[in-house]
This record gives structure tokens, C-alpha cells and sequence, in this order.
């Protein structure tokens, strides 16, 4: 059984899976691989002057995948429903349990709709703050909780967000993920020295 169950593998679900793994959490990720960043050039993200979409998620699933999550490439999620004590998703490939959610199928809202998250009067995803939804432990990010705010980074930080209150929520306290140049050297060893 996962921690977290992340639907989704644009910026937002890749954000959500990167922060909670990195984290100490285990981590499931489904990634069709059908999302909108195949179409786009970043020149408007933070810190990357210019990045090919496809090329940008490349780079952000390798990093998933050196923090250990199950990234189930290529898996469609048929169903998602509230267990009492966490989560199951349903796919092709059998049911996954866990305790946190976290949608990000862009702007595709019927995975929320079917688990009963509350919908605003313009039909997004209603969610707080942390991206938590009206289903307690369930989180919705990106397109899905925007009318129009379709961008990337915001995306990515939605992600972040979901997962951070994950773990403030594992943890017992608001949970702060910030790292200093001797923590690079500690998870990364060689890596870091060979720059």
C-alpha cells in the first residue's frame, strides 16, 4: 500500500510525486504520458531559459524515479474511490490502495466528480488552499481547480502544495521541504562531487 497515489504525470502530478518521494514517502504515480506539455515550449518557467515540454518531463520523471517512486508509465486510471481509511485506484493492471490522493489530470474533472469532490459554480474542482478537495485526504491540482490559469509552473506548484500538506499531515507539523548545499551532497554523493 502506497502513501500517496498521484494521478497524472504532467507538472503538477510529477511536482506532487517528486516532493512526497524525495520526502520520505512511498509514492505511486500513473502517467498516460497524454499530457498538454507535448505541445509546448517553456520559455516563461523559473530558472529554465528555454526547455522543450517533452524534454522538460523527461528531466522531471528522472527525478521521480531517483527518489524511488512507482511511476506506472503508460497506465490508465479507470476509477478512483474513497475506501474509509484511504484510497483505491482502479486500472488495467489490477487496484492500487493508498492513503492520500492526488489528481492531476489536467483540466479532465470526472475522476473528482466521481469521488464526490465539490465542484464551484464555474464546475472546477472546489479545493483550499493546500489543493485539499471536499474529500478529506483527496487533493485536485492544475487545470482542474483553474478556469483558465493553465500554466506549468502554477501547475507544478499545485503539485508541490498537495504534497507538502501530505507531509505536514504525516509529520505532526507544518512540514517545510528546504534543502542547503551539504543535504545535495548527502543524497547524492558522487553526483554532486563529479559537477
Amino acid at each position: 500500500m502506497a502513501d500517496v497515489l498521484v494521478v497524472g504525470g504532467g507538472p503538477a502530478g510529477l511536482s506532487a510525486a517528486l516532493f512526497a518521494g524525495k520526502n520520505g514517502l512511498d509514492v505511486t504515480v500513473f502517467d498516460t504520458d497524454k499530457t498538454w506539455m507535448h505541445k509546448a515550449h517553456l520559455f516563461n518557467y523559473p530558472g529554465i531559459g528555454s526547455i522543450d515540454g517533452s524534454n522538460y518531463l523527461s528531466v522531471l520523471r528522472e527525478q521521480v524515479d531517483d527518489f524511488g517512486v512507482d511511476r506506472q508509465q503508460g497506465v490508465a486510471v479507470d476509477g478512483v474511490e474513497s475506501t474509509g481509511d484511504g484510497f483505491t485506484v482502479a486500472t488495467e493492471e489490477g487496484e492500487f490502495d493508498g492513503d492520500y490522493l492526488v489528481l492531476a489530470t489536467g483540466a479532465n474533472r470526472d475522476l473528482a466528480e466521481g469521488l464526490g469532490c465539490e465542484l464551484t459554480d464555474e464546475g472546477i474542482v472546489d479545493v483550499d488552499v493546500t489543493m485539499e478537495t471536499s474529500v478529506e485526504d483527496a487533493y485536485a491540482t492544475g487545470a482542474m481547480v483553474r478556469a483558465e490559469e493553465w500554466q506549468a509552473v502554477i501547475s507544478a506548484g499545485d503539485g508541490a502544495a498537495a504534497a507538502l500538506n501530505v507531509l505536514s499531515k504525516e509529520k505532526g507539523e507544518h512540514y517545510h521541504d528546504f534543502d542547503v548545499p551539504a543535504d545535495a551532497t548527502e543524497l547524492f554523493g558522487s553526483l554532486v562531487d563529479a559537477e
